[in-house]
């Protein structure tokens, strides 16, 4: 399974001028090579560029992406991420969508495709990930 980070889907869904390009020739060679999935959290951040339910499931439908219900594991671990990020001077007061993405990843075995790599290395180093 690869799990599909918001980033890559921005990118693909609004045409961003510098990481289109990437992100759609990543994203089909994903698509390609295995089943891809994208997870609650992706949902949500990515509803931020919609007006509707409707038009974000059309969307992930053309795309051809099912939504994945995070494992209760993954919500453990992302807590346990963000108690470490704490614990290392973070200064966010809340866990951090990167959090549950990359504790998704972890506990389903899955590989990340992301343009975020370092945050997901440093916080979940056995994530395999595909980025720039």
């Amino acid at each position: 399974m690869i799990l599909i980070d918001t980033n890559v889907l921005v990118d693909i869904l609004h045409d961003d001028p510098h990481w289109a390009g990437w992100s759609t020739a990543a994203f089909q060679s994903a698509v390609a090579s295995d089943n891809v999935t994208i997870d609650d959290i992706v949902y949500a951040e990515l509803s931020a560029g919609f007006g509707s339910v409707g038009a974000l499931d059309s969307a992930l439908e053309t795309l051809r992406i099912p939504v994945a219900r995070l494992p209760r594991g993954a919500l453990f671990l992302a807590g346990q991420a963000f108690k470490k990020y704490r614990g290392a001077s973070g200064t966010k007061s809340n866990v951090l969508p990167d959090f549950f993405i990359g504790a998704h990843a972890a506990v389903e075995g899955a590989t990340l495709l992301t343009r975020d790599r370092r945050r997901i290395q440093s916080y979940f180093p056995t994530v395999t990930i595909i980025s720039p």
